[in-house]
């Protein structure tokens, strides 16, 4: 049965983070704006470059930033870097433990396991890159073979595009089949609702 409330989606950026996994998710909220109110953060206000090149305006700073109710982590090459960035990693502990549901696309993950978000639950990230993720968190157990993963309220997906699937799953969820599935058709896109499909992990011999 669906909400009755409007939930606010925290997107995390961070220099060098990839554009489908911030645009994808928020197109699929974005579909339902009466139910999902999407906000920007980063660790300062203003614009923050894309690995891609396009930057995006970062609405809040983690000093200033609202409730979240969903956290939207990207990955990136940027995520390198942020592995060792402890204002970026405290922020995620403290609105995690607030939020209702944290997420995350890509090596997205590899933030919440060096924070210590994922240990002792079952995970996942990019395939091409997923033996580097899962050396951030040796506690955490890693999937090799999903798109994407739900342990408690940490929500983590695989590469890039596989973001778009897990959002409309978690609005599927949240508000029911019909409106996730009337957010895809809007879209034009077609959904892969099986959380285990993953062909990428064959193609990059994980399993």
């Amino acid at each position: 049965m669906a909400s009755t409330l409007q939930r606010t989606v925290g997107t995390i950026l961070y220099p060098r983070f990839e554009l489908l996994d911030v645009f994808g998710p928020l197109e699929a909220y974005g579909m339902l704006p009466d139910r999902f109110k999407i906000v920007t953060v980063a660790e300062q206000p203003g614009p923050v470059a894309s690995n891609q090149g396009p930057k995006t305006l970062a609405e809040y700073s983690f000093d200033d930033a609202p409730q979240l109710d969903i956290l939207l982590v990207p990955g990136g090459l940027g995520t390198r870097e942020e592995l060792d960035n402890p204002r970026l990693l405290s922020f995620l502990k403290a609105r995690t433990a607030k939020a209702e549901y944290a997420t995350s696309v890509c090596t997205g993950s590899a933030l919440y396991a060096r924070a210590g978000l994922l240990d002792g639950k079952r995970a996942t990230s990019n395939k091409m890159v997923f033996g580097w993720v899962a050396e951030q968190g040796p506690a955490v157990k890693w999937v090799k073979e999903a798109r994407w993963v739900e342990d408690g309220k940490m929500i983590t997906s695989s590469g890039v595009s596989a973001g778009i699937d897990m959002t409309l799953a978690l609005i599927a969820k949240l508000e029911g089949m019909p409106r996730a599935e009337q957010a895809a058709v809007w879209m034009e896109y077609e959904w892969h609702r099986d959380a285990n499909w993953d062909p990428f992990a064959k193609i990059h011999k994980l399993v």
